[in-house]
C-alpha cells in the first residue's frame, strides 16, 4: 500500500489543490446576491472536492486492467443509463439529462459515459498494439460504438457532451496510428459536413427558427445563429456573448478585485457559477488571473502526457490520451465561448465550475491516470 502511495503524482495533486482553492473562491463570488438557495455552493464545492480526492487517491490501489476486462459490461451500463435518463428523468432546463438523487443532488449519465467510452476505445485500439488501424476491422467498429452514445446524448438534447464524445474519439484515433489516407477522408467529410450544415442553416434559417421555437428549444437557434451570422443576429441573441466579453474585458490586466466585479456586466449572464464561471475570473482577477488558471491547466495536461509516454501498456496510454483530449477541448470550448471565438454550449470549465457529477467524474479520470501510473510494473496483456 505504501509503495502505491509513493507512485502518486504529487505534482498533479498540488495542481488539483490549487484548482480547488480557485473554484471555491470563485463559486462563492459568482453566487453572491443570488439568494439563499445559492449561499452554500462554495461549501458544496469543497465537499465534492473532498469526495473527488478520496476517489482519485483510492484509485491508485485499484488495478485499472480489471476495468479493461469488463469493458463490454461497462459500456452496456453506460448505454442503459443514457436510455433511462431520456425516458424517465425529469426535464430540467429544457433537457432530460439528469437524475434527481436524494439530498437534491443531480447525476448526469452523459458525464459518466465519457470515461466508459474512453475505456472501451482503449481496449479496441489496444488490440493492434500500435500497428496502423484498419478501416474495416478497427475504425468502422469504433465509429459505430461511439455513434450510439453520441446520438443518445444529442436527443436529450446535450450538444456540449455529444461534441466531447467526438473529440475523444478523434484524439484517440490520432494517437492510435490511424492512416493518413483515413485522416484525409475524415477531414474532407467533416469540412464538407460543416459547409453543408451552414448552407442549409442559412437557406432555411426562418423555418429552423420557427421549428425550434415551437419545440421550446429557441436557445439552440440563438447560439448557432449568433456564431454563424453575428452581423445579422439580434441584440437579444447576442446578449450573453456580448455581456461576457464586456465583463471579461472590464477586468483589464489585474481585475476589479475578489468579489468586487461590476455585477451590471454579468448580472444577466446565465449560470456564472457554472458554464460562465470564466467571466467571473476574467472580471475579478483580470488577464493575470486568467493566465495563471490556464498555466495550471497546461501543467496538469503536461504531467498526464508525460505519464502516458511512460506506460508499457499501450491501452493505458490510450486512456490517458482520451482523458487529455476531453480536458483540452472542454477548457478550449468553455473559455472560447466566453470570449466569442466558439459557439455557446453547456460545457463547464473542468475543476472550476460548480457541479457535483462533472467534478467527481473529472477526479475519477485523474484517479484512472494514477492507477495507470501505479500498475505499470506488473504489465501483461490481459
Amino acid at each position: 500500500m505504501i509503495n502505491k502511495l509513493k507512485k502518486l503524482d504529487w505534482g498533479i495533486l498540488l495542481i488539483l489543490v490549487l484548482l480547488m482553492i480557485i473554484s471555491t473562491l470563485v463559486v462563492r463570488s459568482a453566487t453572491l446576491g443570488f439568494g439563499p438557495n445559492y449561499e452554500n455552493y462554495d461549501i458544496k464545492t469543497l465537499i465534492f472536492y473532498g469526495l473527488g480526492f478520496a476517489v482519485a487517491i483510492t484509485a491508485v490501489f485499484f488495478d485499472y486492467r480489471i476495468l479493461l476486462k469488463g469493458w463490454i459490461f461497462l459500456y452496456g451500463i453506460g448505454i442503459l443509463l443514457l436510455i433511462a435518463v431520456f425516458l424517465f428523468a425529469p426535464e430540467i432546463n429544457n433537457a432530460r439529462s439528469w437524475f434527481r438523487l436524494p439530498g437534491g443532488l443531480l447525476f448526469q449519465p452523459a458525464e459518466f459515459m465519457k470515461i466508459l467510452l474512453i475505456i472501451t476505445l482503449a481496449v479496441l485500439m489496444g488490440r493492434r498494439q500500435g500497428e496502423p488501424l484498419s478501416f474495416t476491422s478497427d475504425i468502422l467498429p469504433i465509429a459505430a460504438i461511439s455513434f450510439l452514445p453520441f446520438m443518445l446524448v444529442m436527443i436529450q438534447p446535450d450538444l456540449g457532451n455529444a461534441i466531447i464524445y467526438l473529440v475523444i474519439v478523434l484524439g484517440m484515433l490520432w494517437i492510435g496510428n490511424v492512416k493518413y489516407l483515413h485522416v484525409m477522408i475524415g477531414l474532407t467529410a467533416v469540412v464538407a459536413g460543416l459547409i453543408l450544415f451552414i448552407s442549409l442553416f442559412n437557406t432555411f434559417n426562418e423555418d429552423i427558427r420557427q421549428y425550434l421555437s415551437e419545440q421550446n428549444k429557441y436557445h439552440w437557434y440563438q447560439r448557432i445563429n449568433t456564431f454563424i451570422n453575428p452581423e445579422t443576429a439580434t441584440n437579444d441573441e447576442k446578449h450573453q456573448s456580448e455581456k461576457s466579453k464586456i465583463a471579461i474585458g472590464s477586468g483589464g490586466l489585474t481585475g476589479d478585485g475578489y468579489m468586487q466585479g461590476d455585477s451590471k456586466n454579468r448580472r444577466f449572464i446565465p449560470y456564472p457559477y457554472s458554464d460562465s464561471i470564466f467571466v467571473v475570473i476574467g472580471e475579478e482577477f483580470g488577464f493575470q488571473g486568467a493566465a495563471i488558471l490556464l498555466l495550471l491547466y497546461f501543467l496538469l495536461i503536461y504531467r498526464m502526457i508525460i505519464i502516458s509516454f511512460q506506460c508499457y501498456d499501450i491501452r493505458g496510454s490510450f486512456i490517458i490520451i482520451g482523458i487529455v483530449s476531453m480536458f483540452v477541448f472542454q477548457i478550449f470550448q468553455n473559455v472560447g465561448m466566453m470570449i466569442g471565438i466558439m459557439p455557446i454550449t453547456g460545457i463547464t470549465l473542468p475543476f472550476i465550475s460548480y457541479g457535483g457529477t462533472s467534478l467527481i467524474l473529472n477526479m475519477l479520470s485523474i484517479g484512472m491516470v494514477f492507477s495507470i501510473k501505479a500498475h505499470q510494473e506488473k504489465y501483461e496483456l490481459v
